[in-house]
This record gives structure tokens, sequence and C-alpha cells, in this order.
């Protein structure tokens, strides 16, 4: 397997409109959802082969998403279903077309239930790579279940790849997730923050954007054990770091009628070129770097042109297309 994810798959509801705050929406649509299976259909669609691991419920959403990823050409083999929790749930609404406001139904989610003792091991120690993010890490037994991946998939030589998907109200306080975080950093290869999320690591109180000072942020992410740092700067582009080199990399100019999901469009397209081939550590000079996260703000930038995050992802032929017309 060349990517594999493991974390939330949900119902993502989208507001009928854009420009009102969650308490305004006039009604919701329901559609697929969750970064870490954002990614892995995404990295199918540009080719790479994908596999999902996580739970959803034994209910009528449950088995709608399960029969989605197949639709879409993910492996579910490591997917499973509770009988006893609901399909997680997260109700959005867009204040502008860059912006997202959410409220997640999850008291416990079936997410948060994946168990250890339920994770396909087989599968865990064949991939080249493990993307994760942080929601599996707020609540027990998903974040042991997380944690067990982790070490399996690392153990047999895959890259390992975080992003850490800062949703403060599923914290019970920023000290905690700050904590969780830290302590898998030295566990991940690929580290995935925004502009906002390494502020907040770093201990800054505003949001950092200035290349100069985004290489300095990211060389303390760096400390922690990590190789590569990447930073998706929205509508501005992204930014690479690792113990050598250091880049900006702006976006394209598209019509935005919604971002959500674009970082996780935009990470799926840096892990597709990154493990392309066995050794992804062979990817990481300064110039080769430059042209992985311009392909990535590609495909992030056309994710922005469709509402929704899975309808939305393009495929590599869209992508190639974009990049010629550029």
């Amino acid at each position: 397997m060349q990517i594999t994810t493991l974390g939330e798959l949900l119902i993502d509801m989208f507001p009928a409109e854009i420009g009102r705050r969650l308490a305004e929406v006039s009604a919701f649509h329901p559609k697929p959802g969750g970064a870490p299976a954002n990614v892995a259909v995404a990295a199918r669609r540009l080719g790479a082969e994908a596999a999902f691991i996580g739970k959803v419920g034994d209910d009528a959403f449950g088995h709608h998403l399960i029969a989605v990823m197949r639709e879409q050409g993910v492996d579910t083999r490591g997917m499973r279903l509770d009988a006893e929790a609901r399909t997680t749930m997260a109700i959005i609404a867009l204040p502008d077309e860059h912006h997202a406001e959410f409220v997640f139904y999850r008291n416990p989610g079936a997410d948060q239930r994946l168990r250890a003792d339920e994770l396909d091991v087989e599968l865990l120690r064949s991939t080249r790579c493990l993307h994760f993010g942080s929601l599996s890490l707020t609540d027990e037994p998903a974040r042991s279940a997380t944690e067990a991946a982790v070490g399996i998939a690392r153990e047999a030589g895959a890259l390992i790849s975080f992003d850490v998907n800062y949703r403060p109200s599923l914290w019970a306080s920023a000290e905690e997730a700050l904590a969780r975080v830290y302590a898998m950093l030295p566990q991940a290869h690929l580290v995935k923050v925004n502009e906002v999320e390494i502020a907040l690591l770093l201990g800054e109180a505003q949001p950092i954007r200035d290349p100069s000072r985004l290489r300095e942020t990211a060389r303390g992410l760096l400390a922690q054990g990590p190789e590569l740092v990447v930073v998706t700067l929205g509508a501005e582009g992204s930014f690479f770091c690792t113990e050598r080199d250091a880049g900006f990399v702006p976006a394209f100019r598209v019509e935005t009628v919604d971002a959500v999901g674009c970082g996780d469009a935009f990470i799926a397209g840096v892990l597709t070129r990154l493990t392309a081939d066995a050794d992804w550590r062979q990817h990481l000079e300064q110039e080769r770097l430059a042209e992985i996260l311009r392909y990535a703000n590609a495909v992030g930038a056309l994710t922005a042109t469709r509402q929704g995050v899975i309808p939305a992802l393009p495929t590599a032929a869209e992508v190639e297309a974009f990049l010629a017309r550029a």
C-alpha cells in the first residue's frame, strides 16, 4: 500500500449558504468528510494506492460512508463498525469562503472508539506511508490505537505523516492539546501545520506568515524529531523546512467557492509525490520540495473551486491540466 490514513470518517453538514454564522444558516446538506478520510480519497484520485483505517457507527451514515470510500477506490479493510456509538457529525458554517466554523456531534462518536486490537496489523506493516491527525488523539481508546498504529508502521519503515489539525472545541484545554501533539512529534517524519497552529505550538500569539519567521519557528518543530515541516498559508501558498533547506511556494489564484478541505487536498498532493517510490528521503532537496509543494498547492486550489471536500477533490489529470495552464 502506498498511503494509509487513520482517524475520523464522518458526516460534514455543509451550510446551504455562505456568509452566515452557525446559528443563522437556513439548512445543512450532508457530505462525507473527516480529514484523514479526505486525504485517502484525494491520494486515490491523484493516482496513489490508498487505504483508510477508522471506525464508524453501525448506522445509515456509517454504511453510507463505507460505501463512498469503496466507490472512490479506497481500501476499507481497516474499517470497523460500532453498534454502540453513532457516526460522528460536524456542523459547518462558512462566514466567508475562506473561513469555517465547526461544531462536532461526538459524545462519543464511533471514531473515538477504535481500539488497538482492531487495527489491521498486516496493512500497517505493508504501507509506505501512514498519515493521521490530532483528532484521534483526543480520547481513549482511539488515542492508544493511533499510538499503536504509528509504532507498527514506523517500525516497518513507513513514512509517518502527522497533521496537527487543531480543533479547540474537541479538547479539554489548549494545554492538553499541546501536550498530546508534542508527545507525537518525535514519532513523525513529516508534520503539517497551518500558520495558526505553528504559532500555537511555538507559543506565539499571532499567526506566522513571514518566511523568515516561519523558518525559525519550523526549526523549533524539527528539533522535536521530524525531518520535514510543511506549513499551509491559505490563499498565500505554502512553506517547507528541513534541517538544511527552507522555501516559500506561492499559491495559485482561483475563484474560491469553499476552502474547507484544501489542507487535506494539499497534504495528499505532498504525500503522493513523496511516496511515489520507496525512498521518500531522496525528495528532501530544496528544488524537489519546491516542485512537490507547487503540485500540492494546485491540488488545494482546485479543491477550493467546488463546494464540499470529497466531491471537490481533483483527479491527477485535472491537476496536470491546471498546471499546464498556469
